[in-house]
């Protein structure tokens, strides 16, 4: 085992979710074991963390990955900038991985998940389908699932949404996080 992946999320939410849905969807993990979610407090927050916590980690084969949301920002820009941080901090093997446009794009990626983590909410129809085919190209999808589910909070809804999300999604930006997570895994598994 090469050592444990070190994933630093933005906000409490993407913690919740991510610290049920990975030991789902990924054979043998088990929380701090395997990975540890280190959450902030925003995006700022995030950005001041990442040298420091970079440098300081001491754990011999830890290896980071650093999820932030893209917030409609330039992506490339924002990635590139991510990764020279994690270069200049020493840790040029981070990955970084950006939610488009934020959390929820994720979610509405998955409306039979969506509908499934609230009780059968009717948001898993054709129209709804037709309507986020793209999801990750919403500007504020938490606002769309917030219309869909008017009872949906964050953290409440990360919890929900991790009993129910999948390898199937049509937000690219999830499935390249679960491919390079599913990458590092294995890399783990192997090294």
């Amino acid at each position: 085992m090469m050592g444990r992946i070190i994933f630093l999320v933005e906000e409490p939410s993407m913690k919740i979710l991510l610290d049920e849905l990975l030991p789902r969807l990924i054979p043998g993990w088990v929380v701090n074991q395997h990975f540890q979610c280190v959450k902030h407090e925003g995006k700022s927050d995030l950005d001041r963390s990442i040298p420091i916590k970079l440098r300081a980690w001491k754990e011999p084969g830890v290896r980071f990955v650093i999820v932030r949301d893209n917030d409609n920002q330039d992506c490339v820009a924002l990635k590139q900038r991510l990764v020279t941080m994690c270069r200049d901090a020493g840790r040029s093997e981070a990955i970084v991985r950006l939610v488009c446009q934020e959390l929820e794009s994720w979610y509405l990626g998955d409306l039979g998940a969506l509908s499934r983590a609230y009780d059968g909410a009717k948001c898993d129809t054709a129209a709804m389908r037709k309507r986020y085919t793209d999801p990750d190209s919403w500007q504020k999808p938490s606002v769309q699932v917030e219309q869909l589910i008017p009872e949906f909070s964050k953290q409440n809804g990360a919890r929900r949404m991790a009993r129910h999300l999948s390898m199937k999604n049509r937000s690219r930006s999830y499935l390249t996080f679960l491919s390079a997570v599913q990458a590092a895994a294995q890399g783990a598994a192997h090294g």
